[in-house]
């Protein structure tokens, strides 16, 4: 058993997990996962650049997180950071940030590896299930951009697009630095007709209507979940593989897009952080399943942090 440190720099939140890993025999034992929402890729969109609050705000919750690898021990560490940190054109400040804080350099991952690491984080512990078919459609729901992966055993076909939750909602939903609430139509049509474009750029080179089994990852997925399940928290192991209709989907989404802030943050499972970007995170759900005819969505909490881990093994 090695003992792993994996740290998964998103555009909108930053997540730890130690783990004791063996990947000779598939064993992993979880230690310690945790999540902080930084929000580290606000306004990259607009300005091209980290804010200096948002890049504080992430070495904070770098400073947390280095204390946890040195009090559980962890071997090895591997730090991943993806689409905020890929578009910034001061992404250097953030590198020697996290170098001081963690004395590792962050790893600025393509949208190709992106998509491995997410598929392998998803998928291992699926390898040999006689409950879901294959092949899958593993689908990321970034803040940032959206990882869309088509494999069995191994990846076939992968790419990476830039329709994350949090992007979309800068982009569209907000006027004059406040989110418009609940989006008016127009809004919401601008917002569709980036995901559809998207969409038709990933069908070039993945068959996503060619899966069987579409699973879902990251907050977006999971957040959506738990509503359908009715949480009164936030509950992992409820939500890990429990499988959304499209049509719990659709109305979920509607129910979202139609609601204002402070509705949305009285969803008993709603992460405060989430409470601005979720509706376009729902959107873009909603856009997936419908293009690739799942009518259903595998809902994993296992995902590119998983994925870090395996690999730092």
């Amino acid at each position: 058993m090695t003992r792993v440190a994996a740290i998964d720099c998103g555009t909108n939140s930053i997540r730890l997990l130690v783990a004791d890993v063996e990947p000779s025999t598939g064993r992993f034992t979880e230690l310690d996962r945790r999540m902080r929402i930084v929000r580290l890729g606000q306004g990259v969109d607009r300005t091209g650049r980290l804010a200096p609050e948002a890049l504080e705000r992430t070495f904070d919750a770098c400073r947390e997180y280095a204390a946890v690898i040195k009090e559980l021990g962890a071997e090895r560490t591997r730090f991943v950071a993806t689409s905020a940190s890929r578009d910034a054109e001061n992404s250097d400040v953030f590198v020697r940030g996290v170098l001081d804080i963690l004395g590792i350099e962050p790893e600025v991952i393509s949208g190709d590896q992106e998509a491995q690491l997410s598929f392998d984080g998803a998928t291992k512990e699926l390898t040999g299930s006689d409950h879901l078919d294959r092949p899958y459609l593993v689908v990321d729901i970034g803040g940032g951009s959206t990882e869309f992966v088509v494999g069995d055993d191994e990846v076939r076909a992968a790419r990476s697009v830039d329709i994350g939750c949090v992007r979309m909602t800068e982009r569209h939903l907000v006027v004059d630095g406040a989110v418009v609430d609940p989006p008016t139509p127009d809004r919401v049509a601008a917002i569709r007709a980036d995901l559809d474009a998207a969409l038709d750029l990933v069908e070039e080179t993945v068959p996503i209507a060619s899966a069987a089994t579409l699973v879902g990852l990251a907050g977006t997925v999971t957040t959506v979940a738990a509503i359908a399940l009715g949480l009164e928290e936030y509950d992992s192991e409820a939500i890990h593989h429990s499988r959304v209709s499209a049509a719990q989907v659709r109305e979920i989404t509607e129910r979202l897009l139609a609601s204002t802030h402070e509705e949305r943050a009285a969803i008993p499972a709603m992460h405060p952080g989430r409470v601005d970007v979720i509706a376009s995170g729902a959107l873009a759900l909603l856009a997936v399943m419908e293009r690739s005819g799942a009518a259903e969505v595998v809902v994993s909490e296992h995902d590119i942090l998983d994925g870090i881990a395996w690999s730092a093994a």
